[in-house]
């Protein structure tokens, strides 16, 4: 099964009562994304990694992982998207330590901070794009949006009431679904493009 490579997009940042944000990935070589529901404290590891002048005044997780790794000369190949459930998508880490591989399972947003870190490739199955992928019709970067206060550890963030239009998904028709997709990518609203991309891929 052909692997397609990934890059970051970016992270949009919305808030609702699990606290979940969207991490946008996009595919190299085509114009399709891939949103990703991830926690707050993911997404800030990501957005701090990718920020190379941010630094937490103490190492976080991912963080200790990489020294950890390094330390024991363990290095990490590339990330593999290779499944999708419910919604759910499921990751591996493909490790190398003295010639010899290794394939660790691992949440997909922990697999993408330890990625961004290690500069490993992040990629995906085709099977899962054309499932879950959402094709942009506006080429515009997403900007990682920063926290301003580390040593607390918080993210600002926009207001949203997500599961509002979570709860009316029902009340829609696959065609008015396809539509409001459209609307949520042109907004660039990519948490809610995933909540309704799931909701038509349960009815296919």
């Amino acid at each position: 099964m052909s692997l397609i490579k990934l890059t970051i997009k970016g992270i949009s940042y919305s808030q609702t009562q699990s606290g979940a944000y969207a991490l946008v990935l996009s595919e190299m070589e085509g114009n399709r994304t891939l949103p990703i529901i991830i926690g707050a404290f993911e997404a800030q590891s990501i957005a701090i990694a990718l920020e190379k002048e941010i630094r937490p005044p103490r190492p976080l997780t991912h963080d200790l992982f990489k020294t950890f790794s390094d330390r024991f000369s363990i290095n990490i190949k590339e990330v593999i998207i290779h499944k999708l459930v419910d919604g759910v998508f499921f990751s591996s880490l493909v490790c190398e330590k003295d010639g010899v591989e290794e394939t660790i399972d691992t949440r997909t947003s922990d697999a993408i901070a330890i990625a961004v870190r290690f500069k490993a490739p992040i990629f995906t199955h085709e099977n899962i794009l054309d499932k879950a992928g959402i094709y942009l019709k506006l080429e515009e970067e997403l900007a990682i949006n920063e926290t301003s206060d580390l040593e607390n550890e918080t993210i600002e963030i926009e207001d949203f009431n997500l599961n509002e239009a979570k709860n009316s998904f029902s009340d829609l028709s696959v065609s008015e679904l396809n539509e409001q997709l459209s609307k949520a990518v042109e907004d660039e609203n990519y948490e809610l493009a995933a909540k309704i991309r799931d909701e038509i891929s349960k009815r296919s």
